[in-house]
Formats: structure tokens, sequence, C-alpha cells
């Protein structure tokens, strides 16, 4: 099942069912008309909505209409939380390796998060506005996870069963922030602005064999002004599952419907070729190519991003479709001239 929120100019939304195809949408409005009600009655909702989406792919919902992206919000424009994690190790020890420190014993053991901002998510097509280039303007591409209920204790396992859709995400990072934010000892805050995300979000059932143990097996492809710079498997080098992810939080919360959980930018590892190394699948964020730059120059020389900047993410399966949409956007001025 695909869902997603169409814009009608209130916080939350409309929900829509949307095709496999991701040609056709039709409004949930006798079921549902927002996706956090779906969430937290999933038992009685959701086989209705999957009622809907059958009937939608078959080509028989009355009401049908062609699904727009740029109409849609994020598929939950709010949420009760939104925990991102850094499950790709290689992403951190590219990051300490460029500053010559060693990753702790522990990061390989227990997963890294923060609590993210959860009021106020952006759509897939809509501008990433920034008061400043100055602040170090970079993409992160990754997965996120909406879970259900999940209980206070969950073992890695029971984390997996609570999960209800998957999504994808641009998790905006303003790098030049960070570090006097982490200097503080209070984690981040200003360096992390609102996330975007794909156009629609899907049950796992929908990626078939591509979801396997809490991973996503598939590509996730980063085209930055046009270029393709990215084009990493998001599943083998998951060095934390969703379910682990999920579990971390739950050591000493519930954790809630609606609650957003993040894997962190997808990152593979770079291979040896002719005794040099090189990251043929590129990078799922613009400060990791700066740490590559830094190991392999001494320095880095690509810059973050500037006003007029587009950033495209998207995930195809195995059959060349689009599994969420694509979040297609462009970098904008909060004080344009």
């Amino acid at each position: 099942m695909k869902l997603a929120t169409y814009k009608d100019g209130s916080r939350d939304g409309q929900l829509v069912v949307v095709s496999r195809d991701l040609s056709t949408a039709h409004y949930a409005t006798g079921i549902a008309h927002r996706l956090q009600q779906v969430l937290d009655d999933w038992n009685f909702l959701a086989p209705q909505l999957e009622d809907l989406y059958l009937t939608l792919n078959q080509g028989k919902a009355r009401h049908a209409f062609p699904f727009d992206p740029a109409m849609c919000m994020a598929p939950l424009p709010r949420a009760y939380q939104w925990a991102d994690g850094s499950a790709y190790i290689n992403h951190v020890e590219l990051v300490r390796a460029a500053r010559n420190s060693q990753v702790p014993e522990t990061f390989y053991t227990d997963p890294l998060m923060y609590q993210g901002g959860s009021d106020d998510f952006i759509g897939p097509r809509d501008d990433v506005i920034v008061p400043s280039e100055d602040f170090g303007i970079d993409f992160e591409a990754e997965i996120a996870v909406v879970t259900g209920d999940v209980a206070m204790g969950c073992t890695p396992e029971q984390a997996i069963d609570g999960i209800r859709l998957l999504m994808l995400v641009n998790d905006v990072s303003l790098r030049n922030l960070i570090p006097a934010e982490l200097a503080k000892g209070f984690g981040f805050f200003q360096s992390k602005p609102a996330s975007a995300f794909g156009p629609v979000a899907v049950t796992p059932d929908e990626l078939g064999d591509a979801w396997q143990g809490g991973r996503v097996h598939l590509p996730v492809a980063s085209t930055w002004n046009g270029r393709q710079v990215g084009l990493c498997d998001a599943g083998p080098e998951m060095t934390f599952h969703f379910g682990q992810l999920i579990a971390h939080i739950g050591k000493t919360r519930n954790v809630r419907a609606g609650s957003i959980v993040g894997s962190g930018t997808v990152s593979n590892r770079g291979i040896e070729v002719n005794g040099k190394k090189e990251w043929p699948k590129g990078y799922s964020c613009i400060a990791e190519k700066r740490c590559i730059e830094t190991i392999v120059d001494g320095q880095p020389s690509t810059e973050f991003m500037k006003f007029g900047d587009t950033i495209r993410i998207e995930v195809k399966g195995k059959d060349g479709q689009s599994v969420f949409g694509a979040i297609d956007q462009k970098i904008a001025s909060l004080n344009p001239a």
C-alpha cells in the first residue's frame, strides 16, 4: 500500500491512496482524513485502505485522479517523534578518519541517535529555505520508518513487527553550525532544520524481497544539480537495522504510533583499485565527499550547496519503478534579493 498527504491549506493535509505505479490517486476521505489517524487505529483502518488500494490498482476506483507529487506534503506533515540514527558505520569511520581520530568501540555495538524537530517537515517538491549559504548547506539521503505503538523494553525483532511504513528522507544539515553546537555537549539543534520526505509512504510488503532483516536492499540515487553523485546500496552495509534502532529508543521509553526513525546517511565502503582507494558508489551527503577528499588529498575541495542548487533523491525497485516517488528540491534563501 502507498499513502500520501495532499496539500489542502491545513497543517495536516488530506490523506490519499496512491497506485503502485504512482500514476493515480484517490482521496481516503471515507476512511480517514489524516495519516496519523490510520497509525492510531491501524488494525481497523489499514485493511480498508488496502481494499481501496487494490481497487485503485485494478483501475476500478470511480473517483481516481492523476497523482501529482507537487501536491504532496510530507506523508506525515508533523509527527510525535523524529529520531534519526547513524546506522551506517562507514559514514562514521570516514568522518573520524578525516580528522585523524578513532571510532570508539561502543559505536559498533550501540547506535548513535539524535532527537530531531518533528513539528514542521517539508514536502518532496518544496524549496529548502535557509537563512544563509554560510551555514554550510548539505543534503542527506536516508530511509526512514514510521512505527505503530512499540512497548518499552522491546527486542529488535519485536520492533520490526511494529514498523508500519517506510519513507525516503532528505535530512538537511547545516554543516558549518554543527561544530559549535556539538562543542556545547548537548547535540544538534539549529544545525538540523526541517527534513523533507518523499511523496509516498509505503508498507513493507511493497518492497517484496528487498525488505529483509529490517533493511531496505535497494540503491538510493542522489542527483545534485543534474549530476548523479551517489548510488549507495541501503541494505548490506547498514550496521544497525531498523529493529535495532527502534529498540534503542525503546530501552527507556515507549515508542508511540507515528514515530519516525531515520537510518542516517546511506553510506558504502570504498574499494582498493590498483593500490588506491576509490568510492565507486559515490556519496549520499556532501560532508562524506569532503571527508573522502581530506583522506585522499589532505583537504576538502567540494563546496556545500548554494542558493539555486537542486537535489533529487530516489529509490527504484528491481522492476525499475520508483518506490517512494522522488524528492526533487531547490535550495532557496529565506530573504531573497
